[in-house]
């Protein structure tokens, strides 16, 4: 699985619960699942949860994950292009689309484009930005 790379260090973060089942990669988008603190991975255009900021195996007995809540990254993109400062959210598995109007409110936005993007090609995202 392709999971997003840390360019820039994150300074806010926060811990969430997730499946004790779950194997979970560093750099995995994550989303809100039942409530604020639980967290699973993302699978399409979901709120937003951050991203892991460390490993979790499966049926380790840890229940709780750190995420980053912003930092600069590369996340891949999805079947579409996205423009250099177009405003980004949650695509499937650790994926990021061009956000449209509708996503603003629904808190699926992840951050801001710092580059312009091909069609499934990295692209650079400041997370937890949008201005």
């Amino acid at each position: 699985m392709v999971v997003a790379t840390c360019i820039e260090t994150p300074t806010k973060f926060e811990r969430k619960t997730v499946a004790d089942g779950t194997a979970i990669p560093l750099g995995t988008i994550m989303q809100l699942s039942s409530d604020p603190n639980t967290v699973t991975a993302s699978s399409g255009a979901d709120v937003f949860g951050g991203i892991a900021w460390e490993e979790k195996t499966a049926s380790d007995g840890i229940t709780e994950l750190t995420v980053a809540m912003d930092g600069i990254w590369d996340i891949g993109a999805a079947e579409a292009a996205i423009t250099l400062g177009g405003i980004v959210s949650l695509s499937g598995a650790n994926m990021v689309k061009q956000a449209v109007e509708a996503e603003m409110v629904t808190g699926a936005i992840v951050g801001k484009c710092q580059e312009t993007a091909s069609a499934l090609e990295t692209v650079r995202i400041k997370v937890g930005s949008i201005i």
